[in-house]
């Protein structure tokens, strides 16, 4: 079991990247690892009421990443924070969680297994004591230290006025890059992404548009490993060219944004039934899955 301790900011182990931010905290507690400070770090951030279109972009950017050896942190809330370090530890990477609250405090309950394996692979950092109980004020000045221990802050689904945008004025204020994930142009939940893009925030469209940004580059084939929740791994091979020719044209027509039978229906020219016995087999192959009754997005 990971050890809790205390480090003050004039401690040799206090986070180097920390240290000169504007309000730098005058000692964090951590349990399990802090970041290495030789390797590359981005934070993720983002709705907690995300979409399944937020849902699929934070996967498909913190698998990527971390399989590229980038570390993740974020702030273990529900939404983008969670999925996108749950991504991370199963691609086998590491991840760790900036509170605001105190380390012997579980919150929200339903991350308990995400706790627990966070301090396994990565770590959890606060600056607030044991027995401290969230508190809104808590969780908006934590945000200066998620953008803080990070080179670039990524944005995936947030909303015009939403405490993400506490995280970009940190990051912009301590020299950060910020990049952010497109999203329609009528989708609320993607306004305040929009937004950040007009205004000059890197476009992020692939893993490759943040890696490059880092300066590092990807080889590897997309996701070589997946952990399961008893902590082994499965490998995951490419499945799209193992797809027979109607598999094939049901995928086109699948989005990250659901899509309904009707639609499918319309634009692929099956039948109803030939259409849900193409989608089964697709969902057998994991390459898609039905995120709502009768709605259908590729993965």
């Amino acid at each position: 079991m990971a050890e809790e301790r205390y480090i003050a900011r004039f401690e040799d182990d206090f986070p180097a990247r920390l240290r000169f931010i504007p309000g730098c905290p005058s000692g964090i507690y951590v349990k399990g690892e802090l970041p290495d400070p030789e390797r590359k770090t981005v934070a993720i951030v983002g709705s907690r009421a995300c979409s399944h279109y937020g849902y699929s972009m934070a996967e498909y950017f913190a698998s990527h990443l971390a399989s590229a050896g980038v570390q993740i942190v974020s702030g273990m809330a529900r939404g983008i924070d969670g999925i996108a370090q749950r991504a991370a530890l199963d691609a086998g990477g590491v991840s760790y969680g900036v509170l605001g609250f105190g380390l012997d405090v579980i919150y929200p309950k339903e991350n308990k297994d995400l706790f627990d394996m966070i301090t396994e692979r990565g770590g959890l950092i606060t600056e607030h004591p044991g027995g401290t109980q969230p508190v809104k004020a808590y969780f908006a000045s934590r945000n200066r230290i998620i953008s803080g221990l990070c080179d670039l802050l990524l944005v995936i689904e947030a909303r015009l006025q939403s405490g993400t945008s506490i995280t970009v004025s940190n990051a912009l204020e301590q020299g950060r890059d910020v990049f952010a994930v497109p999203g329609r142009l009528t989708d609320p939940l993607s306004a305040g992404c929009n937004k950040l893009i007009s205004e000059g925030a890197g476009i992020a469209r692939t893993p490759d548009d943040i890696l490059r940004a880092l300066g590092l580059s990807y080889e590897k084939p997309v996701i070589a490993k997946r952990r399961s929740r008893d902590g082994t791994f499965t490998v995951i091979k490419p499945a799209l060219a193992e797809l027979t020719e109607k598999e094939k044209l049901v995928y086109e027509y699948l989005d990250l944004y659901p899509k309904g039978l009707n639609e499918l229906v319309r634009q692929t020219r099956l039948s109803v039934s030939e259409l849900l016995e193409t989608l089964i087999s697709l969902s057998v192959k994991g390459v898609a899955k039905e995120c709502a009754k009768h709605n259908y997005i590729r993965l």
